[in-house]
């Protein structure tokens, strides 16, 4: 069971990314194999200069060379891979260098757009950085000429990247090893949006140039049922509105439709890039301003002020024959132009709970 939420509030706490575990388990079996000895803890700098000590689960001999482990520890971050166990096998090789190799748990690129090549295994260049600089530091202080082969495995790795963007993105068997400063911040969100900007990315480097942007399942399932939009076409945006509307300034497409709930799309409306209710608010006072344009009385308007939810609000315009929600699509449309650039032709709809369109603005090709 989930331990309750502490009255008292406390700072949220940091944790490390999947390429400090990396960094630290590859170290600690390199260590191993040039002289050392196996150790239940290992201390790694970080690239901003931090130092950090991490546990190890296990470290020791295998075959053909080390391998040692560490569980992940995401802090207080919600994080797909908060808990796995991360490990490293390294081999000694007289070529000089550091290959990496992706083990069971870890993916492998198999699509054009990603910072790595197709066929390269799914670990960034800031983990691979941060892995060469210690392997080759530790070689220097053991006056080792030689290199290193990096077999980098996640326990249930597979399983793991199923709930992350990873299969979409054409990075299959297992998640990636991220990571840009070695330290994962609570809620900073950095990790969605770049997996927001990849999924981009890849499609457009696979030709696709008609992309949904979707809020939740729901609205995905919407958009694959009335496009019939290949997977890769289908960005999960979650609240995250404006990583892809900013993105599409550098990455532009033939065509973005975004869909999303109906309180979402109204948020969006109104003017907010973050959909999430940390951010951003439903305005009910400002949809009832937009009902009386399109004829609302005042009767209306004052029931709409005092819904629970937006979705009540809906309804109630509704039963009077008031499109409100093509006209807040309108706004969002509007809103979303003022930052995408002019060659992205735009679409907007908003669903109900029920996944059923109930809303949408559409603008013309040119």
């Amino acid at each position: 069971m989930r331990e309750e939420t502490p009255e008292q509030p406390r700072p949220l706490r940091t944790g490390l990314t999947t390429g400090s575990c990396a960094t630290a388990t590859s170290l600690a079996a390199a260590r191993l194999l040039l002289g050392g000895e196996a150790c239940d803890a290992v201390e790694i700098v970080l690239p901003k200069g931090q130092r950090v000590s991490m546990r190890l689960e296990f470290c020791r001999p295998c075959a053909g060379g080390a391998e040692a482990g560490t569980l992940k520890d995401g802090g207080d971050d919600p994080d797909a891979t908060h808990g796995a166990l991360i490990s490293a096998r390294v081999a000694l090789d007289p070529r000089p260098g550091v290959r990496f190799h992706a083990g069971p748990g870890v993916g492998t690129v198999t699509r054009p757009g990603l910072v790595l090549a197709v066929g390269e295994p799914a670990i960034n260049p800031v983990p691979r950085q941060m892995m060469t600089e210690h392997l080759s530091a530790l070689a220097a202080e053991r006056g080792y000429a030689g290199g290193f082969e990096v077999t980098v495995c996640v326990a249930n790795g597979a399983e793991i990247a199923l709930k992350t963007m990873n299969p979409r993105l054409g990075i299959l068997g297992g998640i990636s090893i991220l990571g840009t400063t070695g330290i994962v911040r609570p809620f900073s969100c950095s990790a969605y949006i770049a997996s927001i900007h990849q999924a981009i990315d890849v499609a457009r480097a696979n030709g696709l140039q008609h992309l949904a942007a979707c809020t939740g399942n729901a609205s995905e399932d919407a958009m694959r049922g009335h496009y019939g939009l290949d997977d890769s076409a289908l960005i999960e945006m979650g609240d995250f509105a404006g990583a892809v509307l900013k993105h599409l300034r550098r990455a532009p497409v033939a065509r973005l439709t975004l869909c999303g709930g109906f309180g979402k799309i109204s948020k969006l409306a109104a003017g907010h890039l973050d959909l999430h209710s940390r951010r951003s608010s439903i305005d009910l006072p400002q949809l009832a301003d937009w009902a009386a344009e399109l004829g609302a009385d005042g009767a209306l308007q004052d029931a709409m002020r005092a819904a629970n939810t937006s979705q009540q609000a809906l309804a109630l315009a509704a039963a009077a024959g008031i499109a409100l929600g093509d006209a807040v699509c309108a706004h969002a449309l509007a809103f979303a132009r003022s930052i995408v650039p002019a060659e992205v032709r735009l679409e907007v709809f908003a669903i109900d709970r029920q996944g059923r369109f109930v809303g949408r603005a559409l603008e013309s090709a040119s």
